[in-house]
């Protein structure tokens, strides 16, 4: 409206409708006062806040956003009507969650210069509990055989500790779908939940829920047939994918295992947006035709890889594990195992990937990699005193990732009566582009073993090392490497029969070449914790021709992650074997006893205390009265197994670096050539082997793991060094 229009009823309409579309003004009137136009606005208040009190089961956060959806939020304009709205709106959310005693109360306040202040109180109530579950309409089934796969169940003590007693309109829908799936899995391919009723107690503390169902008719599979497109890919490789064949009852489950199954082999072939539907038709004859109709789409190639979240790792470390490549076409196969080896780098708490398609291109798209970084070193200081060991002073640092760099490095010191030791490590996974790995060590370490009662004697050594690793296949890997070592033995006061033996036969003074060899396989899903997947090495090293002591050793070690039927996937069992043997050739007469094996602790049997369990050396003439059991000695053979079952700790923050565990450990060590003159030494026999049970946790902190072991040993005997509760750094299970 101009200065000279002329203005009439329909024109005033028009200019209050206009005025009042912009939401602003809660009343326009339009006047005229001879020749003017007088328009008088009645401005809406702003919000200046909201306030919300009373809710718990939903979060403030959760209930501001949601409001601000709707265009209620602290600086907008106050509607009346919008808050009426949401507030019904909150109390249907309430009801859907079984709070049918929720109330919700909106206060406004007046503030000067047009403004308002809105209190919302809510009483939640608490939630309704299900006082029984019907199901009407099911003849070939049970309700017995049905409600047991429901999340919600009848009002029970078990149900009540669970929770699972109170209900929610959401685990009810969930519930339904359930049965949907257990049906066709059944072949009712036509079965309905025709519909559900929720009957609330009159004191809305209670609530009795029925499902109407129609079963419909049972039926097998006639034909399974393939429509669509393949282009390249041979429909009989595509149809050996079916898992679902003639004669066999109808399943849901088989038909959405095999569209998935054809999705990926087209995925892997660059199609990345293809789809596979499986399709029932139904016969007369009580049969059903499946077929599975297949659009392959346009093949899509890969524009650009992308990385974000790693603070610290490089670039390069990351994108040096990609096995799907920029340029390419995209598959399915290469991504996801681009995915499981950053995983099993051991850097990252979490991986996940997303494949958005480029704008305004059909066949491209980007692969984005998010990744959360986790500690990949530890680093510990020790000052302490020990009545057995005395003083000790020490100082750690392990980093497996330096700077970001992909490459590890280990540097140590130590001092008490028991060790004086100086070591220091580096490993390069990558020393060529081809992945093969350059490692480095070198170390002086002077060990006195009576200091810690293993057995009288000690040792002075001094050594340097190099290792080559050379990948023979994206899971298996071998290594080979030469160390030179040079130790000096010496028998302590009172030393065992056994030390004196070997001193007297092969001398004190050692210089060795051994060469190493290892193969490892891996298929674990992570470095760190571990849920699925195996991971097998076999070591062997061996002292070579001109090396003053002649022998070898074999070890080979299995662990393997299992899913548990019927649980989530934070739940998982782990089995672990280990086995080592060692012997000598040539003209070396006797194992030497400073390379046996030991077992007891962690990452062997827990419940007694590290290195003391297997042969003990026997005592002196004039010292088996005083002190009959012997030191631990250790022995050249060695057979562990252990199981455990790993479960998630509920609403815990942070819940992925903690892994707590219930195991079964079984094990010991044995010598195989045992003295004519030794008195607690013994071969393998069953009936020598260890067993524990317990309950540990391990948590991974900015300055390394750290594990604590609760442990029962079941049949420790007379001279077992026992230890009920341990606490150790830098080791994960």
């Amino acid at each position: 409206v101009n200065i000279g229009d002329e203005i009439d009823s329909f024109v005033s309409g028009d200019i209050v409708r206009s005025l009042f579309n912009t939401g602003l003004f809660d009343d326009i009137t339009v006047e005229r006062d001879g020749e003017v136009l007088i328009i008088s606005l009645n401005e809406r208040p702003a919000i200046e806040a909201i306030e919300i009190d009373g809710n718990k089961a939903i979060k403030t956060e959760a209930l501001l956003e949601g409001l601000g959806d709707q265009g209620l939020r602290e600086g907008e304009i106050f509607k009346q009507a919008t808050l009426e709205r949401i507030s019904l709106e909150l109390e249907r959310q309430y009801i859907a969650q079984g709070r049918y005693g929720s109330s919700i109360l909106a206060d406004v306040s007046d503030l000067p210069r047009n403004r308002v202040a809105i209190d919302i109180e809510i009483e939640e109530g608490k939630g309704s509990g299900i006082r029984h579950i019907n199901i009407v309409g099911n003849s070939d089934f049970a309700e017995r055989d049905l409600l047991p796969q429901f999340e919600l169940e009848h009002r029970s003590l078990y149900g009540l500790f669970r929770g699972k007693d109170k209900y929610s309109r959401e685990k009810l829908q969930g519930d339904i779908e359930t049965l949907e799936s257990f049906y066709q899995d059944q072949g009712y391919v036509e079965f309905e939940a025709t519909s559900t009723q929720v009957s609330v107690t009159p004191d809305r503390r209670q609530v009795y829920v029925t499902i109407n169902v129609d079963e419909g008719e049972q039926y097998t599979v006639r034909e399974v047939d393939l429509i669509g497109e393949l282009n390249e890919i041979t429909p009989d490789s595509v149809r050996q994918l079916f898992l679902i064949k003639p004669g066999m009852l109808f399943s849901r489950a088989l038909v959405t295992y095999t569209e998935e199954r054809i999705s990926n082999i087209l995925g892997n072939a660059g199609y990345t947006f293809a789809e596979a539907t499986g399709v029932p038709e139904v016969n007369e004859d009580g049969t059903v035709d499946v077929k599975f109709i297949v659009n392959t789409g346009q093949r899509a190639y890969v524009r650009r890889i992308s990385f974000s979240g790693n603070g610290i790792t490089q670039d390069e470390v990351l994108r040096r594990e990609m096995r799907q490549i920029e340029g390419g076409w995209a598959s399915t196969r290469l991504i996801d195992l681009s995915k499981v080896r950053l995983e099993r780098l051991g850097y990252f708490q979490e991986v996940n990937v997303e494949t958005p398609a480029v704008v305004g291109r059909e066949d491209q798209i980007d692969v984005d990699f998010t990744v959360k970084e986790q500690p990949t070193g530890s680093i510990s200081a020790t000052i302490g005193y020990s009545g057995a060991i005395g003083l000790m002073l020490g100082g750690n640092y392990q980093q497996n990732n330096i700077g970001g760099s992909g490459n590890s490095l280990g540097l140590g010191l130590n001092w008490s009566d028991f060790i004086q030791s100086v070591n220091f490590n580096y490993f390069d996974p990558y020393f060529t582009p081809d992945q093969i790995s350059r490692g480095y060590s070198t170390f002086f370490r002077k060990t006195n073993y009576s200091a810690r009662n293993i057995a009288r004697f000690s040792t002075d050594a001094i050594g340097v090392g190099v290792n080559f690793g050379f990948p023979i296949s994206e899971t298996e890997i071998l290594r080979f490497g030469l160390k030179l070592e040079q130790t000096d033995l010496t028998e302590g006061v009172f030393a065992a029969e056994e030390i004196r033996n070997f001193i007297e036969k092969e001398g004190n003074d050692f210089l060795s070449w051994r060469l190493e060899g290892n193969w490892r396989r891996s298929t674990l899903n992570r470095g760190i914790f571990p849920t699925r997947g195996r991971s097998q090495v076999f070591t062997a090293e061996v002292s070579m021709p001109g090396s003053d002591l002649q022998y070898y050793s074999v070890e080979y070690a299995d662990n393997a992650y299992y899913a548990v039927p019927m649980l989530s996937d934070s739940f998982a069992l782990h089995l672990r074997t280990e086995i080592g043997y060692g012997d000598v050739y040539g003209s070396t007469e006797t194992y030497p006893f400073f390379r046996h094996f030991f077992a007891g602790g962690f990452g062997s049997v827990r419940g007694y205390e590290n290195s003391t369990l297997g042969p003990r050396s026997s005592p002196l003439e004039g010292d088996q009265l005083s002190y009959p059991e012997g030191d631990p000695f250790g022995g050249n053979l060695k057979f562990e197994i252990s199981g455990e079952f790993i479960f998630p700790i509920p609403f815990l923050p942070n819940a992925q670096q903690i892994r707590p565990v219930v195991f079964l450990d079984a094990g010991n060590v044995f010598n195989t050539n045992c003295p004519e003159m030794s008195l607690n030494c013994f071969d393998f026999d069953a009936k020598y082997l260890r067993y524990s049970g317990g309950i540990a946790v391990s948590y991974l902190t900015g300055m390394g793991p750290m594990s604590f072991a609760l442990t029962y040993p079941f049949n420790a005997k007379f001279g077992d060094e026992q230890e009920r509760f341990s606490f150790e750094m830098g080791k994960t299970f």
